[in-house]
């Protein structure tokens, strides 16, 4: 028997049981309908996603990187099969690229503002009882009129880089495509994130197995490709950031800032590059670049704009309970043990710590390993509903490795999914599960270190003396060797 070729077509099986499962997730209409049903779906691709990943780690090297090209273009397009059926974001990114076509600013007007009436069109705002009626994810905006916009009364939450995709994906379709072309451009953006983890791993002399997480996730199939969420902009800027700040550390700032012009969210991940820095002025070239390139990007819409550029956000925090931490699901799992009132405080206290911790502990050579820690521990205490937002949290994963924070992406998509049929408490032991697992698996890790450690120095006593990079000599890290 021919193992190699067996782990191979093993893994394509897999691949294709993947893809085959994705259709029917994203062509399910039943987020209002049949949460259960569609629950099921997507704990049967989670399911054949890890039993992929796994599979992989026995394939002949040499057919790692195409198998993880293929599965990738198989997934994103099986999140193509069908419309935006479990988010309506899409809607909303495709009406701010209209907007601005017109040469208007997408954040002095809310999209059931009667002076926009002129840019409306049957897709966006359907007309009459049989388009309105039956249709839970439409909103009434006039008599006889409804739109698929959430939130129409509220202006804009996106912030400018965001703005500018809209404008350039809506410049870019032809006539007539309409979610499909936001959908292309998700394919393409997650596409494009594969490959930069790719690119990541080879320079680093890395294995590229670990690139399969981001590639093969149901996540990003459903979420970036099938939702065209613009969260995965957001995640191909912020790997770029990861991939050249150890090196280059104004390019890596000027590329965060523009992760965080996009989606706000990869702010989080800044104190993970500044992991092991000990002077301002390195700290300064890194956070320099990125404020003056987020302040920049909104300077266009500024001056463009009548309205806050900051739009509903206040309103949008508020409104998802991050400010009443009574309200919702946020702070699940810290509200079992501390009181309501406590949450916030407590999560500004957990972050404080790991933050700390990072600075100190971690590696400056492997920003993503200390920007994984604080981004999962900030998902953990503040239980997220809305499941793109673990897109940056799977992209880290792929780039650091550890597989058992792939749990906290899957309890968002239960939070988000699997709430509307479980009931509530889905979101405290969806998140609890998660938290468990890395724990154990951390404690796991560092059992297995101190093995290694032991057998390393009894090796050492025995054997040659060891270089100088293992006892701390050698090339320091670049942060401390700057100028």
């Amino acid at each position: 028997m021919n193992r190699p070729r067996v782990r191979v077509a093993l893994t394509v099986l897999l691949l294709a049981a993947l893809t085959a499962v994705l259709v029917p997730a994203v062509r399910e209409e039943g987020y209002f309908s049949d949460p259960a049903g569609l629950t099921r779906w997507y704990a049967a691709a989670w399911a054949l996603f890890a039993a992929a990943v796994w599979s992989l780690r026995r394939v002949p090297a040499r057919l790692v990187v195409p198998l993880v090209l293929a599965g990738a273009v198989a997934c994103c397009a099986a999140g193509l099969a069908g419309p935006p059926l479990t988010s309506t974001d899409s809607f909303r990114y495709a009406w701010d690229g209209r907007v601005q076509a017109a040469g208007i600013s997408p954040y002095d007007h809310a999209p059931a503002d009667p002076a926009l009436r002129g840019l409306r069109d049957d897709w966006l705002f359907p007309r009459g009882g049989a388009a309105c009626s039956g249709h839970p994810d439409r909103v009434a905006v006039e008599p006889g009129v409804c739109t698929r916009i959430n939130r129409p009364a509220v202006h804009t939450v996106y912030p400018p880089v965001a703005e500018g995709y809209f404008a350039l994906v809506h410049a870019l379709s032809p006539a007539g495509v309409r979610h499909k072309a936001l959908q292309a451009g998700g394919a393409l953006l997650s596409l494009a994130v594969t490959g930069a983890l790719l690119l990541i791993q080879r320079r680093r002399g890395a294995r590229p197995r670990t690139a399969a997480y981001w590639a093969w996730c149901p996540a990003v199939a459903v979420e970036a490709v099938n939702n065209a969420h613009v969260d995965v902009l957001a995640v191909l800027l912020s790997v770029a950031a990861l991939g050249v700040v150890v090196r280059r550390r104004a390019l890596g700032g000027a590329l965060f800032g523009l992760a965080i012009a996009a989606k706000l969210l990869p702010a989080v991940l800044l104190p993970g590059a500044l992991a092991g820095v000990r002077r301002w002025r390195d700290a300064a070239a890194l956070l320099a670049p990125a404020a003056a390139v987020v302040g920049l990007a909104y300077l266009p819409y500024v001056l463009a704009s009548r309205a806050s550029v900051f739009g509903y956000l206040g309103g949008y925090a508020q409104e998802e309970g991050y400010e009443d931490p009574g309200s919702g699901g946020r702070y699940a799992l810290l509200r079992l043990v501390f009181p309501d009132s406590w949450s916030v405080p407590a999560v500004a206290a957990g972050m404080l710590a790991v933050v700390a911790y990072v600075w100190r502990r971690g590696d400056p050579e492997r920003p993503w390993s200390a920007a994984l820690l604080v981004t999962g521990t900030a998902f953990l205490l503040m239980t997220p509903g809305y499941s793109w937002y673990a897109l940056l949290l799977i992209a880290l994963v792929a780039l650091d490795g550890r597989a058992e924070w792939l749990g906290v992406a899957a309890a968002g998509a239960a939070a988000y999914v699997s709430v509307r049929t479980l009931g509530e408490q889905t979101v405290p032991v969806a998140y609890g599960l998660a938290g468990a697992v890395v724990l154990a698996a951390a404690v796991a890790r560092r059992r297995a270190a101190a093995r290694a450690a032991a057998r390393s120095g009894e090796g050492v006593r025995s054997g040659p003396p060891a270089p100088p990079h293992a006892t701390g000599g050698g090339d320091q890290p670049m942060w401390k060797e700057s100028p």
